[in-house]
């Protein structure tokens, strides 16, 4: 299956979760898009919850479906719990962290940014969404790009840096500090489910 590239508000009011993580996608309409919206029931059954929390993980941080099960399977085989090894590893991705940093508005356009070329990794081009940061490395933005309107103006909407980065605006150069810890990442998120999803 191929990468979701339709409307995120869309997908969002579907799962009634904010894929985007800022909630504007169901400020106005709170309820799933169509004409029966407001009226159509929600699935019920355990494989439609586990479903559902699988889709709503995948859909923010746009992943296929492939691509969602081989970091499910990286996660399983890591030492510790399975779901919050599938998030550690969604957030160590490069186009995650780009985001995170506030040098995109969106996981889109962070993986745009990275895909052209514009993001070094200690020092080093690295132009590959999902390559996995490790703790220590250093994210950077290529001398050519220093000046590039789309980063400059993200940067400029000043979001909040997660904790378990460093980011420095002037450079725009960020430090991916440490592996966050569960209670700093999405709390509506159910990743037990997902477990429950790929081992029934």
């Amino acid at each position: 299956m191929a990468r979701y590239t339709g409307p995120a508000y869309k997908k969002s009011r579907r799962l009634a979760f904010s894929t985007l993580e800022n909630g504007k996608d169901l400020a106005r309409r709170p309820y799933a898009p169509g004409v029966h919206g407001k009226d159509r029931k929600k699935k019920s059954s355990e494989y439609g919850v586990q479903l559902q929390e699988k889709q709503k993980v995948r859909y923010t941080y746009g992943l296929t479906e492939k691509q969602f099960h081989k970091v499910f399977d990286k996660a399983q085989k890591l030492p510790g719990i399975a779901g919050e090894n599938l998030l550690m590893l969604l957030e160590s991705r490069l186009d995650n962290l780009v985001y995170r940093l506030g040098m995109a508005r969106t996981r889109r356009a962070a993986r745009q940014v990275v895909n052209h070329g514009h993001i070094l990794v200690n020092g080093k081009k690295v132009d590959i969404p999902s390559y996995r940061v490790m703790p220590g490395d250093v994210i950077s933005v290529k001398e050519n790009s220093l000046n590039h309107p789309a980063i400059l103006a993200s940067v400029a909407e000043k979001v909040a840096i997660p904790a378990y980065l460093e980011f420095d605006e002037k450079k725009l150069t960020g430090k991916y500090v440490r592996i966050p810890e569960r209670s700093e990442l999405n709390s509506d998120i159910q990743e037990q489910l997902i477990v429950e999803f790929y081992n029934r």
